[in-house]
């Protein structure tokens, strides 16, 4: 029996005007993770929602709100949106001065009680996370560069997941492997087959009539 593979529908390709219908969808099929995408229009070129976005679905939507920050200076953010109600934080390596800031945010999001993420652009050695895997419980792949959706995945993710996951085997550690970016059917089988446990999904799902079959197949039930 394969492993069981988890879908984290983007919020960022969702119909706004129809969002309690789409999340109502998304909950029906069973739906464990929503994936929130924020950008500040200066580590990425693009801008999206915020805060208060995450306190109005929170308290309505049972989701794990997987909080993703493409952000400068992450650890002056991070804090609200573990106010706002994310379960999980992920930060990316490359918005992070040294390796002291990264500890302290770190442990910093540990004792807010969350679930802390890494995350490296795809230009980034994933061997960069190295120092901190013991640390993480969430490790995010960039299969696009960050900042728009519908972009085309790049095959080189699949090297860094198969890596994730054969660090995670030999030293026992307890991260999941989440990729995101150009996700589809079948780019979903080969994130799979490389080690991934959290795919996330956009364009590929919203808007679609079909999409609680699109996302048993990204599950592979």
């Amino acid at each position: 029996m394969s492993k069981k593979v988890y879908v984290a529908p983007s919020l960022l390709a969702a119909d706004f005007k129809n969002l309690h219908k789409e999340m109502l969808i998304l909950l029906q099929n069973h739906v464990k993770y929503l994936h929130f995408d924020v950008m500040d229009g200066h580590f990425v070129p693009n801008l999206s929602f915020g805060i208060p976005l995450l306190e109005a679905l929170k308290p309505h939507y049972a989701f794990i709100y997987d909080v993703h920050l493409m952000v400068a200076n992450p650890e002056f953010i991070a804090f609200k949106f573990v106010e706002a109600g994310a379960d999980i934080i992920t930060f990316h390596v490359e918005a992070m001065e040294n390796d002291k800031a990264i500890l302290k945010l770190i442990n910093d999001l540990k004792k807010a009680k969350v679930k802390v993420g890494m995350s490296v652009k795809p230009n980034t050695p994933v061997e960069t996370l190295a120092p901190y895997l013991k640390h993480l419980d969430l490790v995010l792949i960039m299969s696009v560069e960050p900042g728009f959706g519908g972009q085309s995945f790049m095959e080189s993710a699949l090297v860094k997941i198969a890596w994730l996951k054969q660090e995670r085997d030999k030293a026992n550690y307890h991260y999941v492997i989440e990729v995101d970016g150009g996700i589809n059917n079948e780019t979903g089988a080969f994130c799979r087959a490389a080690g991934a446990d959290i795919l996330v999904a956009g364009s590929y799902l919203f808007g679609k009539d079909d999409i609680a079959e699109r996302i048993l197949e990204l599950r592979d039930e």
